[in-house]
């Protein structure tokens, strides 16, 4: 008992110096995939990112619901289309992927506030984000990239809250888009000079050999990730949440991590623990 008692005070000792240097930072969530639609997991993320707000830290989540979107659309018997890994969004899909988005939002609000923090959803008529068409190899219909963002009612929100972003803005034309989560993650911290970027995920990390665990790289620097990308180390769609989390440290964001959200409280054990237990991205 008494052992168990000093472990757990070495690991709140361990924590100290990283909660005084991250007091008050600008912490980027990216969360979504099916690590958002699991409950187990859900609660484990939205309890470390409580813990995160009461330590001192500013955390703002970015979420996405891609296989949620999907299994509606399969409901409603229409048919995904996607190019270039971005799916194209008729006027149809638009509206289950608004609904869809909205649900989600609600619920990570509701479900963080469950542990006494207060929390804001941004949706799409928030107008928070400012976005126009994003033109692709083809016409991709009703999807955008973020060009603006408020940050005046962001920041303020930020003080008291935990914001949660939808990844649905509106154009100056008063148009709807859906855009990619991660864009809207990346583009966010890079405005904010965010002090870390952290990308949930559903996988271990950049793995040497994906089919050996112990071959984890736990950091590496910019001029590695096109290294690693060259030899086929990081492949398919590892390649542009690494190079976007790339472009963000260039762009002044201090760290970016890919973090394995199915393991147990890995983001407090990512950001709190000398070690880490995922892959963080440096500048040079």
């Amino acid at each position: 008992m008494v052992q168990d008692a000093i472990r757990k005070s070495d690991i709140l000792i361990e924590a100290l110096p990283y909660i005084k240097k991250f007091h008050k930072k600008i912490f980027i969530i990216k969360y979504g995939g099916s690590i958002l639609s699991e409950e187990r997991i859900r609660k484990c993320v939205l309890e470390d990112i409580t813990f995160l707000r009461y330590a001192g830290i500013r955390p703002i989540i970015v979420h996405g619901g891609g296989p949620n979107i999907t299994e509606k659309l399969r409901e409603s018997k229409i048919v995904t289309e996607f190019v270039e890994g971005m799916r194209v969004t008729n006027e149809a899909t638009l509206q289950i992927v608004e609904q869809e988005l909205n649900n989600l939002n609600d619920l990570i609000v509701k479900e963080i506030e469950v542990h006494g923090i207060k929390a804001v959803g941004f949706k799409k008529q928030d107008n928070i984000l400012t976005v126009e068409k994003k033109i692709g190899s083809v016409d991709l219909g009703f999807v955008g990239e973020v060009i603006g963002f408020d940050r005046d009612k962001l920041e303020s929100v930020l003080k008291e809250s935990v914001p949660v972003i939808c990844p649905m803005g509106l154009s100056k034309e008063g148009d709807a888009f859906n855009i990619n989560a991660d864009d809207v993650a990346f583009y966010l911290a890079s405005q904010l000079k965010a002090e870390k970027l952290v990308l949930l995920t559903n996988v271990y990390g950049v793995m040497r050999d994906p089919k050996d665990k112990n071959s984890l790289i736990s950091s590496m620097n910019l001029h590695e990730v096109e290294e690693l990308i060259e030899e086929k180390t990081i492949e398919e769609g590892m390649i542009p949440k690494v190079r976007a989390a790339a472009k963000a440290i260039q762009n002044g964001v201090g760290k970016a991590h890919i973090v394995d959200a199915k393991i147990p409280h890995a983001l407090l054990l990512e950001i709190f623990t000398d070690k880490g237990i995922s892959t963080e991205i440096v500048g040079e």
